[in-house]
């Protein structure tokens, strides 16, 4: 390749030395264009054609290949998936403006952690993505950090081992996982990346530079985001390994994003102690959240007990149902909720009927808040907020600790639905720059624009007319073109009788195109004018966006309670659906379950077959349970379906059963076969068919 490359080649690659490791979406024009070896990465990817530049001279050759951008979220969502990371470079500058190579930059980042794109988007999961910092002092904490950008949560924690630190990566699932490089002389952190990659083998690996990994520079970080003094609000002021993961990955978040990030409103400290652990191997084998057999929700406990009607309540049924609760007291407070919505028949139904209608007011948010929301977002969101006053009203007279904080807390937003009422066309397009986002009304420029621009149709059937009736060429008619703008055209064999006032623009096989001095005037005026209006609507659209962003904090307030109530609605509907009971849970370390089911065996079945059963363990004359019988007797099912129930109660939901006393569990293991786990001391529900006792050979 010769050495002298055109301006635009040394603008791209200025631009691509700060991004090496990503695919760099080159805006030119109506393109995003790529070059070189992302060109032929890229290419190969997406399945489009490899040209190149300078074609006649090989030594000159330079790999090309590009995307429509308006077409490009399919095309991005590709590279995505195949886990690539993609620099979005944009024009910063009007092109008519610009001296010699028009200004551009990277407006933002994303990677298989850092989508929002709704078809990489699960309506009922989260995509996170991790930091993970190792110990900086021998058995010290490893620090855990994690983000969802489409929600705005964060949490960071602080773990023991490595094992306890990858099984909350593996139960998180993000996408990708931050770290200080080097890490190839850690042992630690080598086995711990394994043990991840052997349940999440497709995990994007991002390394960073430790000094990304200091805790000082972290605190100083988080406090500036949230305008505090310090982190003791958030309960992880004590931390140090598990700040510096959180640090680093905002960090990160902030560099990628390059925009505001005010809806991650708080940071959680990620706690053991009151929570029900699971570990990997137990959630796989037990098919909480999906089934052994192909990976997916069906067949699992969550697509059982899933009547959700919001995509905020169902990633937090999801949530939930990985993380049960430990204490009595809190567990019982759910359990009187979904009790009252169980027994409040016609209050459920409507309620449920009410979420049906709103939107994912979380990840709507999101997009208002990152800069990437359109016209049919805000519409989503005004819907959704215009129900919310009646769902309010409904929880008016709830006899319900938890609903009737729901129905004090939750903030309608009456405010922000009339403004985006008033403001916002239903029938807007996607792409922006393409007009008729506002309605009339709203801006009286705007309005005078319009009607200029909508008058231009009469005005030029009018030209039209006048000109056919002058000239006597009946076929003549005025069209339009990008290239040309306006002109007039007549037929070949009309094209003598032009009169002389008629300038020649151009000559095609069939027709003559013409432009006249009236013609050109009446295009300066409405072209000049609805270039106006599009540029007006669009700042006026942008104006809007950011107004509802500025409303971030009360809008995921007003999401919480939602995906709260929605959570409740949602069990008590299950409730009634599979005839489950309210479970007695409290302290007493005895487990009795008359007429237990398993939850999700029972529904793969004709009714009536599952035939139910008994079960007591306690910590006295019935603390371990040997359950013998020959192959396919149901051993398993029997530990499984325990298991299940005790999560199920733990989470405060009803549960198969005629009745049942749960003592509340801090740990479940099921079917572990592996030595080093039995020589742990780990209490196990074992099941004892032929494939097991292999496992202890």
């Amino acid at each position: 390749m010769s050495k002298k490359l055109t301006p635009m080649l040394q603008q791209y690659l200025a631009i691509k030395a700060e991004y090496q490791d990503a695919i760099l979406f080159y805006r030119m024009g109506d393109f995003y264009e790529m070059f070189f070896d992302d060109a032929v990465t890229a290419s190969q990817v997406l399945g489009i054609t490899l040209t190149s530049r300078n074609s006649k001279a090989d030594k000159d050759k330079v790999p090309l290949c590009g995307v429509p951008y308006h077409a490009a979220a399919g095309y991005l969502n590709k590279l995505i998936r195949a886990g690539l990371k993609v620099a979005i470079c944009e024009q910063v500058e009007n092109p008519k403006e610009a001296k010699g190579v028009v200004k551009r930059e990277v407006i933002r980042v994303i990677t298989p952690g850092l989508a929002t794109s709704e078809q990489l988007l699960d309506d009922k999961s989260n995509l996170y993505i991790a930091a993970v910092s190792p110990p900086t002092r021998k058995n010290g904490p490893w620090g855990l950090s994690i983000i969802d950008i489409s929600t705005g949560e964060f949490m960071t924690g602080e773990f023991q081992d490595q094992r306890t630190t990858g099984d909350e990566i593996i139960r998180r699932q993000p996408q990708e996982i931050l770290y200080p490089e080097p890490h190839e002389t850690d042992e630690n952190f080598n086995n711990l990346l394994q043990f991840v990659r052997q349940v999440l083998p497709d995990i994007f690996l991002s390394p960073r530079p430790r000094t990304d990994f200091a805790s000082d520079s972290a605190q100083e970080i988080l406090t500036e985001h949230f305008k505090t003094a310090n982190l003791a609000g958030f309960g992880c002021e004590n931390f140090s390994t598990g700040l510096a993961a959180a640090g680093a990955l905002f960090a990160y978040v902030s560099e990628t994003q390059k925009t505001d990030l005010s809806h991650i409103a708080k940071i959680t400290a990620m706690e053991l102690d009151n929570r029900l652990i699971i570990d990997e191997s137990s959630r796989r084998n037990l098919e909480i959240t999906q089934s052994i057999a192909d990976g997916r929700r069906q067949g699992s406990l969550l697509e059982v007990l899933d009547f959700t009607r919001t995509p905020m309540g169902a990633r937090l049924l999801k949530k939930n149902i990985l993380e049960p609760r430990r204490e009595p007291a809190a567990i019982n407070e759910r359990l009187d909720t979904v009790s009252y919505l169980y027994k409040n028949t016609t209050l459920r139904e409507d309620l449920r009927e009410i979420l049906t209608k709103i939107h994912d007011l979380e990840r709507l948010n999101s997009r208002m808040v990152l800069g990437q929301g359109n016209a049919r977002d805000l519409t989503a969101l005004k819907c959704s907020l215009q129900e919310l006053p009646g769902l309010r009203a409904k929880l008016r007279d709830a006899d319900d600790r938890r609903l009737g904080k729901i129905h004090q807390e939750l903030d309608t937003l009456d405010d922000l639905a009339t403004l985006l009422e008033r403001a916002i066309r239903e029938e807007a397009p996607v792409i922006l720059r393409d007009g008729k986002l506002i309605k009339p009304g709203f801006n009286a420029e705007l309005d005078e624009l319009v009607e200029i621009s909508t008058s231009g149709k009469r005005l030029i059937l009018e030209l039209e007319n006048r000109e056919k009736e002058r000239s006597g060429i009946n076929n003549l008619k005025i069209g339009f073109n990008k290239v040309f703008g306006y002109y007039l055209e007549i037929s070949k064999a009309q094209s003598a009788r032009a009169p002389d006032y008629f300038i020649r623009k151009q000559t095609l096989v069939n027709a003559e195109r013409f432009i006249t001095p009236e013609l050109k005037e009446f295009e300066n005026k409405v072209l000049g004018a609805e270039e106006k209006r599009v540029e007006l609507e669009y700042r006026l659209f942008t104006e809007v966006r950011a107004e509802t962003a500025a409303q971030s904090h009360r809008i995921l307030s007003a999401a919480r309670r939602l995906a709260w109530l929605d959570f409740f609605t949602s069990l008590a509907e299950a409730a009634r659906s599979y005839r489950y009971v309210r479970p007695e849970v409290n302290d007493s370390g005895e487990i009795k379950i008359s007429e237990g089911r398993h939850p999700v065996i029972e529904q793969a079945l004709p009714a009536g077959r599952f035939v139910p059963n008994d079960l007591l363990l306690d910590q006295r004359e019935n603390e371990v349970l040997i359950i013998t019988g020959p192959n396919m007797a149901g051993k398993s099912t029997v530990l499984r379906q325990t298991a299940l129930i005790v999560l199920m109660a733990q989470m405060g939901s009803f549960v198969p059963a005629h009745k049942a006393v749960i003592g509340a569990v801090d740990r479940i293991f099921t079917r572990v076969g592996a030595m080093d786990n039995l020589r742990q001391g780990a209490v196990h529900l074992y099941g004892g068919d032929e494939r097991d006792r292999q496992h202890l050979k």
